[in-house]
């Protein structure tokens, strides 16, 4: 049974009060019972306060992107290493913000995915297709490619230790939010195109979905046979509407 993970990309977001506040609220409101991991990914000059705000808690932290090398002249850049270093267990690869704004092609978060599993953090690997994709009827072909460029440098065996991230493009940040049934349909794709090459690892892997989701969507969503969570934006920067999010999975 694949367990319900939320994870909070809180982006460029952030002050040292806003972390504590909302990291102690987020940490305050989880019951014991509630049946979810909590991930959160935090600017990376917040990452030592969120280590020494979560260490011992139910919830884990996670870097928004890094560089594939492990070290050497790359100014602003933050490699693996430097996220183990602060406690980071996940790493997110590939956001569509990564790849439209900062030109990422799926060759270079194939390599970013490659050098999260050499510093031994869980690569959360995000694929999606544009509003433009989706009305050509391209979506399957786009996420294909996107999976394929990874699997093509790592092999199949890597996504044994990985999430997949589907989150389409048009509805990140725009208030539109793909129907749990389109939503559905892309994760059963997803997980049929790796489980024809690894039925366990197909069946095991956890796919989250990510595009403007909210308390009001959250239950239907995770009720879908594919969808194991969420990747939240917005949402993730209000500890009520996390949270919200959060109880979606009971």
């Amino acid at each position: 049974m694949r367990r319900i993970m939320v994870a909070g990309n809180w982006k460029m977001h952030g002050s040292t009060d806003m972390v504590e506040t909302l990291l102690g609220g987020v940490m305050a409101g989880l019951g014991d019972d509630m049946p979810v991991d909590v991930a959160v990914f935090p600017p990376a000059p917040y990452l030592s306060q969120v280590q020494a705000l979560a260490a011992g808690s139910r919830v884990e932290w996670g870097g928004q992107t890094l560089n594939p090398n492990e070290q050497g002249a790359f100014t602003g850049e933050v490699s693996g290493a430097m996220l183990a270093d602060f406690g980071c267990r996940y790493v997110l690869v590939g956001h569509s913000e990564r790849r439209t704004l900062f030109g990422e092609t799926d060759t270079d978060v194939a390599a970013r995915f490659e050098a999260a599993g050499r510093a031994g953090l869980t690569p959360v690997l995000c694929v999606g297709e544009t509003q433009a994709q989706r009305e050509a009827g391209e979506t399957e072909a786009v996420v294909a490619a996107q999976i394929d460029a990874v699997l093509e440098r790592c092999g199949i065996a890597a996504m044994a230790d990985a999430l997949v991230a589907y989150e389409p493009v048009w509805a990140i940040g725009t208030g539109l939010t793909a129907s749990p049934e389109q939503a559905q349909a892309v994760h059963a794709f997803i997980r049929d195109k790796l489980s024809a090459l690894d039925a366990t690892i197909g069946g095991q892997i956890r796919i989250l979905y990510g595009g403007s989701v909210k308390s009001s969507n959250a239950a239907d969503l995770f009720a879908r046979d594919d969808i194991d969570g969420a990747l939240v934006g917005g949402a993730s920067l209000t500890a009520e509407d996390f949270l919200g999010i959060c109880r979606g999975a009971s």
